[in-house]
């Protein structure tokens, strides 16, 4: 190898995964194992004081899911990071090393509605709180911000229904105010949109999505880009003063730009026990092996099956930005310059009802409550990810009563869309 930087698809098969040492396995083993023999009882001291880097334990850490979590740094250009069970995990490691009861996010209204929940009602168990703001306007995200205020929150590209974050924008507001920007960046994953490039503190992933591909892995990734003075102030203490939980240990001070990936697995993995399973990490290697093809065809296909609905006269309004009539369609040229995702909604004219007819009438579209997968997947948000919800934050969401939600696969294009031409024609008879 050259010493030039190493490009996206050349990344996503070899980064932070050499062969094994012991066997030259070409493929990353599966270490299935619980605990790590220690050299000596210096050694285990060592290990523990993070004077040296080991494995001691595989809730902390556990050399497949090392190599996963490494891997996605180097595809999102960070400086260290963290796998864990899931993407709500992963949002909660996230915020750990920075909350603490009276502590807030601001976060944007567009969201997933599984974190509206946890966002609005879980995290508050723990102390913590959220105000929801439009994150379209800069303005109204500068006055919900306030001195409890410990991070911005966000999605590159949103759930449910496609609409892009201006990462840009909200990162000059979060550098403004002296606090971090934590991306969720699932939906477009760092093939087409890498955050920290942006100015995104921490990036984070539910790896059960694209990132994997194909429906067997729950999973979550944390990476942090290493740019954030996490000693400027008192504002986070557990980076930036001795830490109780850690005998005194200074993070920031000792640890550099690696101090919150390093609290994150000797206090957040260790007590909050949110681990990735190393099966699961194998598989999601495997996936995103194949990332940037697989993005490709997603994004392809997004683009041909939205504008067939746009001209539809059974839809009503098509949201994927990729489309001209999209509001977001010149930010995606920006922030997505590969291609918008292949997530987003349609309206159906006949309301709920013909939602709720179309969904079970499609035959290759799987009706399931994921997205992300090489196949075809639908779900209606109203009965289902935002049942919780009222219609007002509903709608706020873009996950009004008469929206689908579709993942639009990689399977034959033409394919995808006969089997919606059939399901709308029997959902509007």
């Amino acid at each position: 190898m050259t010493d030039r930087p190493m490009g996206f698809d050349t990344l996503a098969i070899h980064a932070a995964t050499a062969p094994d040492p012991a066997t030259g396995a070409r493929q990353v083993p599966i270490y299935q194992t619980t605990a790590y023999v220690f050299r000596d009882a210096d050694h285990a001291a060592k290990l523990f004081n993070l004077q040296e880097i080991g494995y001691i334990y595989s809730r902390l850490t556990n050399p497949t899911v090392s190599a996963l979590a490494n891997r996605v740094v180097a595809l999102e250009g960070g400086a260290g990071g963290i796998a864990c069970s899931s993407g709500h995990a992963a949002q909660i490691m996230a915020l750990f090393p920075l909350m603490a009861p009276g502590r807030n996010i601001v976060a944007s209204t567009k969201l997933y509605g599984g974190t509206i929940q946890q966002f609005s009602n879980t995290i508050r168990k723990f102390g913590w709180s959220a105000k929801f703001v439009d994150f379209d306007d800069p303005t109204a995200i500068e006055k919900a911000i306030d001195a409890d205020t410990r991070a911005l929150f966000c999605e590159t590209i949103c759930n449910p229904g496609g609409a892009l974050s201006d990462l840009d924008a909200i990162a000059r507001v979060a550098d403004q105010a002296h606090i971090p920007l934590i991306v969720d960046n699932t939906t477009a994953t760092p093939y087409l949109c890498r955050p920290i490039e942006h100015g995104a503190t921490l990036v984070v992933h539910s790896a059960t999505k694209y990132l994997t591909g194909n429906g067997t892995v729950t999973g979550g990734i944390v990476v942090d880009s290493g740019k954030f003075n996490w000693s400027a102030d008192d504002r986070f203490p557990s980076l930036s003063q001795p830490e109780p939980a850690y005998h005194g240990l200074v993070f920031h001070p000792t640890l550099g730009n690696m101090a919150f990936t390093f609290h994150s697995i000797a206090i957040g993995l260790r007590d909050l026990g949110m681990t990735m399973n190393p099966q699961g990490a194998h598989y999601t290697l495997m996936g995103i092996e194949t990332l940037s093809l697989r993005m490709q065809r997603h994004v392809e296909n997004a683009q041909i099956v939205a504008e067939w609905l746009e001209q539809d006269p059974r839809v009503g309004k098509v949201t994927y930005p990729g489309l001209k009539s999209s509001p977001y369609h010149n930010l995606a040229k920006m922030i997505t310059p590969k291609g918008p995702g292949a997530l987003f909604t349609f309206s159906i004219k006949g309301g709920y009802e013909a939602c709720v007819k179309l969904v079970d009438n499609l035959k290759l579209f799987s009706h399931v409550a994921n997205l992300g997968d090489t196949r075809s997947l639908v779900i209606h948000p109203a009965s289902t990810t935002h049942r919780q919800l009222s219609e007002e934050a509903q709608v706020k969401a873009g996950a009004a009563p008469d929206v689908v939600r579709v993942s639009i696969g990689i399977e034959d294009v033409r394919d995808i869309i006969a089997d919606l031409d059939q399901a709308l024609a029997k959902a509007t008879a």
